[in-house]
């Protein structure tokens, strides 16, 4: 599975990329609006600091701006990525730009007829929410089960980017299913790492060789 940061922070973002384990960013209208910064310079630095595919949104409707938007966004970096929303608008726009060679993230999907249609626009992202369905008690794992078994029986090379992420279980049970990504709040991807056996087994191995009065360095 592929790990995708959902933040326009870019301090945040060049601290997972160090890691190595970084393959990705999503950004919306609302993250940078956060960040409180230029949301072209904001994308350059992201952009410059993440070798793969960098989301960046459309705010506009119509399929014409739309358009126009994405040619403005697209100059940004080689790895932009074009976000726009599961309208026919947007879907009509994903075609137009993956024709073109575009990357682009259909996201706002919330069921498996809109992740077909996007799948048959050429997508190379459908972004599911699964957080927001967990909100209004749907389940937002047998979403993407339903939406791995489509694409599977039809071999579409859309790629199932897992958003709306709430916490770990939610990246395990997506991985177990079959996802190709997870985009994730840099807080939630912290907690990944994080196991109480570890932190006692770590503490044990040290207080063992500090009992030996040796060093390594």
């Amino acid at each position: 599975m592929k790990f995708f940061v959902d933040t326009a922070d870019v301090a945040a973002i060049r601290e997972l990329a160090s890691t190595g384990l970084l393959d990705g960013v999503t950004t919306n209208p609302s993250l940078i609006a956060k960040s409180g910064r230029d949301f072209f310079e904001v994308l350059k630095e992201i952009c410059a600091t993440v070798d793969g595919p960098v989301s960046a949104e459309v705010t506009a409707l119509q399929h014409d701006a739309m358009m126009r938007e994405a040619e403005k966004l697209r100059k940004v970096a080689d790895n932009i990525t074009i976000k726009v929303p599961l309208t026919v608008d947007g879907l009509k726009t994903c075609k137009a730009l993956t024709t073109d060679g575009t990357m682009v993230n259909v996201t706002l999907c919330f069921s498996a007829a809109q992740a077909l249609l996007a799948a048959k626009a050429g997508a190379t992202f459908i972004s599911p929410f699964i957080g927001r369905h967990d909100d209004i008690a749907q389940d937002g794992m047998k979403l993407i089960e339903d939406i791995r078994q489509i694409y599977d029986n039809y071999n579409f090379a859309t790629q199932i980017l897992v958003a709306s992420v709430r916490h770990p279980m939610h990246i395990v049970d997506a991985a177990l299913i079959g996802a190709d990504v997870c985009t994730v709040p840099p807080d939630i991807l912290h907690k990944l790492y994080y196991h109480p056996l570890t932190e006692k087994g770590l503490a044990a191995f040290l207080a063992d060789w500090e009992k030996t009065g040796q060093t390594i360095a």
